[in-house]
């Protein structure tokens, strides 16, 4: 809807407005009439109706109080015709959510505020969601949002996928946007709208679909394959996350028999692919290691030698403490508990994942393999208060339980 109706305002705060307008109207005229047969397309056109009134709005006042606006001349041009998809046969649905990604991803903007803007307008996350995700402060997160819209506005950055020239200069935002929206979609906040399930489908299915129109647009972009790989792999086995009564389940305890694939074996020929063609990037390294946990026929199974090789080398090139903390879950599973211990607690010193609640979840699992029952559960207890999804609560809860019977 939010694209759609840019495409028309060519201004993001007015498309805004226009949106959460439609709803209003929904809630109003569903109640009378009922719900019609497509309510997103009549959200769509809605939103875009009320866009259009907005700027003949802005039109009259233009002529009636010139004295008090900007200049007629740096009024938005007027939005053109629907243009054919990337690929020449995606939707203009698609096409349009595309067009707002490469708008937010313009090198105009630091790399920070093309991935926070994106994520707020295009993947419908709130801030608070996406300060999560990046690791921020809410207020930091919203100051950055504001700023972002506003040079957007400032700049006269147009509505439009670039020419394919521009696009190697803002595929790095871009695989990053969708990185991270299928990542808030695979573990949902409490506050997303996901209520006591793990995981929300619609963040996930969108960011695969962003991937696959993505792939179609750069097919010899490595990364892009690397990415798309990595979130094959990941969907192959979402259905297995939770048991019937939507409790999570480990890797080590899921039906590995549930796992599609189909998709994995997709995954692998991109992964095989991208490897061949050029030196691993971040992704298509990160799709390696799922590939391997994915293809491992029981946990036991698992490659933790080759896994850890490829934290190393992910660790070089994307030093990130996400990846020190994974790599130290793959050091447990070679070197030993006691081990990855000493890397947990050097990331606890350094702080930059205080509020991630799986440093802590990462630090209990390890005491609790160490046989320091009293020393897992307050690390259980430190990542319960940090953590939102329901599903994660009940089990962080139960272990706790489980490690304090007397309680």
């Amino acid at each position: 809807m939010l694209a759609a109706t840019v495409r028309v305002t060519r201004d993001l705060d007015l498309a805004e407005e226009a949106v959460q307008d439609a709803y209003v109207q929904a809630l109003r005229t569903w109640r009378a009439r009922g719900v019609p047969a497509r309510p997103g397309a009549w959200l769509t056109t809605a939103a875009r109706r009320n866009a259009l009134t907005a700027r003949q709005r802005q039109r009259t006042l233009a002529a009636k109080l010139p004295l008090l606006i900007i200049p007629a001349e740096a009024e938005p041009a007027e939005a053109e015709p629907a243009q054919a998809g990337p690929a020449g046969t995606a939707p203009e649905e698609a096409d349009d959510r595309l067009r707002l990604v490469f708008t937010c991803c313009h090198p105009a903007l630091s790399i920070d505020a093309q991935v926070a803007l994106t994520l707020r307008l295009i993947c419908g996350m709130a801030t608070p969601e996406v300060a999560r995700a990046l690791l921020v402060s809410e207020s930091t997160m919203a100051a950055r949002i504001t700023r972002a819209k506003k040079k957007i506005s400032i700049a006269r950055i147009p509505y439009a996928v670039p020419q394919r020239a521009e696009l190697p200069g803002r595929v790095g935002a871009v695989l990053m946007v969708i990185y991270l929206l299928y990542t808030a979609g695979h573990t949902a906040a409490h506050t997303a709208g996901a209520g006591d399930r793990l995981t929300r489908d619609d963040l996930s299915d969108r960011a695969l679909d962003l991937a696959r129109m993505l792939r179609l647009l750069l097919p010899a972009e490595t990364e892009v394959a690397g990415l798309l790989a990595l979130l094959l792999v990941h969907h192959a086995r979402r259905a297995g996350r939770t048991d019937a009564d939507g409790r999570l389940r480990l890797l080590e305890d899921q039906d590995r028999d549930g796992w599609d694939r189909t998709l994995i074996a997709e995954a692998d020929r991109l992964i095989t692919a991208s490897l061949t063609a050029a030196p691993p990037g971040r992704f298509t390294l990160q799709a390696a290691i799922a590939a391997l946990h994915a293809q491992a026929p029981t946990y036991a199974a698992t490659d933790w030698p080759q896994i850890r090789l490829l934290y190393d080398r992910l660790l070089e090139i994307w030093p990130s403490p996400v990846v020190a903390l994974n790599r130290a879950v793959a050091v447990s599973m070679s070197d030993g508990p006691a081990a990855a211990l000493v890397l947990v607690e050097r990331l606890e010193r350094d702080g930059r994942l205080a509020a991630y609640p799986y440093l802590p979840t990462t630090k209990a699992d390890l005491l609790r393999r160490l046989d320091r029952p009293a020393a897992s559960a307050a690390a259980y207890a430190a990542a319960l208060a940090l953590t939102e999804n329901a599903a994660e609560r009940e089990f962080l809860a139960a272990r706790i339980a489980a490690l304090r019977p007397e309680v």
